[in-house]
């Protein structure tokens, strides 16, 4: 069995969309959101690059990846760490392609990465008022003893400021 649970599985399932944290070859963070976000076994994430060039390009040159999927309703998800590998041709990339169409995926798919997840922790936002959110990372052990907590704010601002 993998480190992945059954509500990780659902919230993913449900949700569909992550966002996929990777690092440009300068060093800089790049942060592209992800509508075909998927579980494809018990360890692996998979999403078709269908208009990431930047995502693939950084994968290729660093392959740390770390997507997260959050229920915006319930405002808590999960983040997961890992490495990605990006797939163009052959027989596993030929499966996502059928597993993408039998989804109803339209568009190109010149890629798909699939993500082995070494790690994955739950996300949970504090507080969402009109003009902040107050979201909470708690690292556990395999234990599940916490062993570290973050917090970051976030000012929601309105499109053109």
């Amino acid at each position: 069995m993998g480190i992945i649970s059954e509500d990780m599985r659902h919230v993913v399932r449900e949700q569909r969309l992550g966002y996929a944290a990777t690092v440009c070859p300068d060093g800089t963070p790049n942060l592209s959101p992800k509508g075909t976000t998927a579980f494809w076994d018990a360890d692996r994430l998979i999403f078709a690059d269908i208009r990431s060039p930047g995502t693939v390009e950084n994968l290729r040159h660093n392959s740390t990846i770390e997507v997260n999927v959050v229920d915006p309703i319930s405002r808590k998800g999960y983040r997961f760490k890992g490495t990605g590998m990006v797939l163009t041709d052959g027989d596993l990339f030929d499966e996502a392609l059928e597993f993408y169409l039998e989804r109803g995926v339209e568009g190109e798919i010149r890629a798909v990465v699939l993500v082995e997840v070494g790690r994955a922790l739950p996300l949970t936002s504090l507080h969402r008022g009109k003009i902040q959110q107050l979201w909470q990372i708690v690292i556990q052990r395999e234990d599940g003893k916490g062993v570290a907590r973050g917090q970051v704010r976030l000012q929601n601002i309105e499109a053109g400021e």
